[in-house]
């Protein structure tokens, strides 16, 4: 079985930053897995933010692009998303999850984002 447990949210003002953590563990060969973060709004569909490969290559979707960074640390068994100039459209429960070419699992509790001033 493998786990991934998200961490790092919060509540930010308009402009804000906040580091989100995903930690995996249990049955894994970390390294050899693609990532993505996810994201999902109240009465919204699940939707990718970001993904990085196992080489370490890094996508942002176009809502994000310049303002979000996906990173990695196989050695820790954890993807980071830094998140900056955080906007009100940016709220949401956060995700972290595998990719479809090379698998997820089971989804994490995920973490809170909350915008506001």
């Amino acid at each position: 079985q493998v786990q991934v447990v998200e961490s790092g949210g919060g509540l930010v003002q308009p402009g804000g930053s906040l580091n989100l953590s995903c930690v995996a563990s249990g049955s894994i060969s970390f390294s050899t897995h693609n990532w993505g973060w996810y994201r999902q709004a109240p009465g919204k569909e699940r939707e990718l933010v970001a993904d990085i490969t196992r080489a370490g290559s890094t996508n942002v979707v176009d809502s994000v692009k310049g303002r979000f960074t996906i990173s990695r640390v196989n050695a820790k068994n954890t993807v980071y998303l830094r998140m900056n100039t955080l906007k009100p459209e940016d709220p949401a429960v956060y995700y972290c999850n595998g990719r479809p070419s090379t698998g997820f699992f089971r989804w994490g509790q995920g973490t809170q984002v909350t915008v506001s001033s």
